[in-house]
C-alpha cells in the first residue's frame, strides 16, 4: 500500500462583493504568489537532482519521522513529492532500495552495517539519520508469563520492573530436560530486536546462540531458539503457540495485551537506555547521484522529529491518528497511543508511566553516531556473524563508511539559518562518539571507542580471536594454547 504526494495546497476565494473585496481579493493572490515563490525558491537552493521519490518502510510507529514529514507536507517544503510504501518484510525492503526500486528507506539499524559488511547481502548502504530511540520490547505467552511469574519479585501485588531474563531461565531449563526447543521470534537477523532479545536472555544466562559460515541460523549451542517472523504477524504467530515469546517493535507488544494472548515483560529502554533503533537507509550509489536531494531528505526528517517531540509530546496524539490510518501502521488507535503517549501496558491492567519509550528528537536521538554503529558491530562478532577478531580499528572504518554525521549536521545547520531549529539542539562539534553508556540491564559499560575491551566483558559470547567451528567455539585460550605448542614443537 502507499500514500503519494505530489500537489501543493493553494487557497481559492469565490468571489469578492465590493471593491474592498475585489482589493482583498487581489492583496490574497499577490501573497499566496509570493509566497509560493518563496517557498519553491528556498526548495530550490538546493537544486535538488531528482524530485519524485518512493521510500519503503514497516508497519511500525517508528515510522513516524517518515509519516509526519508527508503529512506536514515538509517534504514539499523542499521540492519533494514522495510516494511511501509499505513493505511485506526487511528482506524485501532492503533488495528494493539495493536495487534502486526505493529511494531510500525505514530500515533496521543494523541493516546497512549488514549489507556493507556482507551479512547475507553485500551492497554499500548509508545512513544520515537515525529515526528513534527506544521502541521495542519483549513478549512472552500467557503460559510462559504464568511461569515466569513465580521467579519474579512483586510489590503492592505488582512485579518489579525491570524484569530480567533471571525469571525466564527455570522455564527454559525446563523445556531443555524434556527434550522440548524453546523457541522464540525476532524480525530480521541483523535486527535491533535480535540483538536486544540476545542480550536480555545472555544476561540472565539463556545462551541464544551463536552463527557460522555454516549456520545461518544462529542456534549453534543455544538454550532458546530463535527464528525471523515479520512484526504485524508477530501476535498471531505467538498465539498459534508457533513461538512462546518474541521482540518487536510497537504497536505488536500492545496488540498481545489488547488481544490478551500474551504479556510484554521487558522493554529494550530498560535493556539500554535510549537505545538507537531504526535509521533512514539509502544505497551508496544513490546517495553519490543525488547529494543535494539526500540533504533536502534529511531536513525534512529533522522537522518531522522536531515536531514529534516538540512542547512534551504534546503532538503525539494527532501522530497516532496519522499511524493508525490502513496505509501506514494500520494498528486501533488506541493499540498505538498505549505507547506512544507516554506510558506502557505490562500485564493487562499494569498500565506505567514510560515517557522515553518512544523518543525521536530529544536526546539527539536523529545524529548518527559511529558508536551506535560500533555496538551493532560488536553484536555482531558477539554472536558470530563476524566469524573472526577484527581490531578496534576495523570497526571505526565500517561504521565511518556507513554512518554520515557531516551530512546531518548540514542539513541542520540549513535548519537553523533558515530558522527552523535551534542550534543547541544538536551535537556540533561532537567527533561522532558518545560518553561511555552505563544504563544496560546486565549493568556493563559501552565504550565505542574500545570495542574489543567491551566485547570481553561478557561472559557469554565471542570476544578475542574466538570462532566458531562446526558446533564448537575454538576460544581465544585455546588458540594461544595450541599457538603455543607449536612453538614448543618447532623449537624442539
Amino acid at each position: 500500500m502507499f500514500i503519494r504526494s505530489r500537489e501543493r495546497k493553494y487557497l481559492f476565494i469565490e468571489k469578492e462583493p465590493n471593491r474592498f473585496g475585489r482589493f482583498f481579493f487581489a492583496l490574497s493572490l499577490v501573497t499566496v504568489f509570493f509566497a509560493g515563490f518563496l517557498q519553491v525558491a528556498e526548495a530550490e537552493e538546493l537544486e535538488v537532482e531528482k524530485e519524485e521519490l518512493k521510500f519503503g518502510f514497516i508497519k511500525l510507529t517508528d515510522v513516524a519521522p517518515l509519516v509526519i514529514a508527508y503529512e506536514k507536507g515538509y517534504f514539499e517544503d523542499e521540492g519533494l513529492y514522495v510516494t511511501l510504501e509499505a513493505q511485506a518484510n526487511w528482506k524485501v525492503l532492503l533488495d528494493r532500495v539495493i536495487d534502486g526500486e526505493l529511494d531510500g528507506a525505514h530500515m533496521l539499524a543494523g541493516q546497512p552495517l549488514g549489507a556493507t559488511i556482507g551479512i547475507g547481502t553485500k551492497a554499500d548502504v548509508v545512513t544520515a539519520f537515525s529515526m528513534d530511540l527506544n521502541g521495542n520490547g519483549i513478549t512472552v505467552s500467557n503460559d510462559i508469563w504464568q511461569q515466569m511469574k513465580k521467579n519474579i519479585p512483586h510489590k503492592d501485588g505488582k512485579p518489579v520492573h525491570p524484569i530480567k531474563a533471571d525469571a525466564l531461565k527455570p522455564v527454559v531449563d525446563s523445556y531443555r530436560a524434556k527434550g522440548k526447543p524453546f523457541n522464540m521470534g525476532m524480525v530480521f537477523p541483523v535486527s535491533t530486536h535480535n540483538y536486544e532479545l540476545r542480550y536480555w536472555l545472555a544476561a540472565g544466562g539463556i545462551h541464544p546462540g551463536y552463527y557460522s559460515d555454516t549456520d545461518v541460523t544462529g542456534f549453534t549451542q543455544a538454550d532458546a531458539l530463535l527464528s525471523v517472523t515479520p512484526p504485524p504477524q508477530m501476535p498471531a504467530t505467538l498465539e498459534a503457540g508457533t513461538i512462546y515469546g518474541y521482540c518487536v517493535g510497537e504497536p505488536w507488544n500492545q496488540q498481545a495485551v489488547f488481544k490478551g494472548i500474551g504479556v510484554p515483560v521487558v522493554t529494550d529502554y530498560e535493556i539500554w537506555k535510549n537505545n538507537p533503533e531504526k535509521v533512514f537507509g539509502v544505497s551508496k550509489a544513490w546517495a553519490d547521484k543525488n547529494p543535494k536531494t539526500h540533504l533536502a531528505v534529511v531536513k525534512a526528517l529533522i522537522r518531522a522529529a522536531i515536531w514529534l517531540d516538540a512542547n512534551d509530546d504534546k503532538n503525539r496524539p494527532e501522530a497516532v491518528r496519522y499511524l493508525s490510518k490502513p496505509a501506514y501502521v494500520g494498528a486501533d488507535y488506541d493499540v498505538i497511543a498505549n505507547s506512544m503517549t507516554g506510558t506502557f501496558e505490562y500485564e493487562k491492567g499494569d498500565k506505567r508511566p514510560l515517557p522515553d519509550f518512544n523518543v525521536f528528537f530529544r536526546y539527539y536521538a536523529t545524529f548518527p553516531y559511529y558508536s551506535d554503529a560500533i555496538w551493532y558491530l560488536t553484536q555482531m562478532r558477539r554472536w558470530g556473524q563476524i566469524n573472526e577478531a577484527k581490531p578496534d580499528q576495523w570497526f571505526h572504518d565500517v561504521a565511518k563508511r556507513v554512518y554520515k554525521p557531516d551530512i546531518y549536521l548540514q542539513a541542520a545547520q540549513m535548519l537553523i539559518d533558515e530558522g527552523k531549529a535551534k542550534k543547541v539542539d544538536f551535537p556540533f562539534g561532537s567527533d561522532g562518539y558518545r560518553d561511555p553508556q552505563t544504563h544496560f540491564i546486565d549493568n556493563i559499560v559501552y565504550n565505542g571507542r574500545k570495542p574489543n575491551d567491551y566485547l570481553k566483558k561478557f561472559p557469554i559470547g565471542l570476544k578475542g580471536k574466538d570462532v566458531v567451528k562446526g558446533n564448537k567455539v575454538i576460544s581465544s585460550a585455546a588458540g594461544e594454547a595450541n599457538t603455543k605448542a607449536n612453538t614448543v614443537a618447532v623449537n624442539d
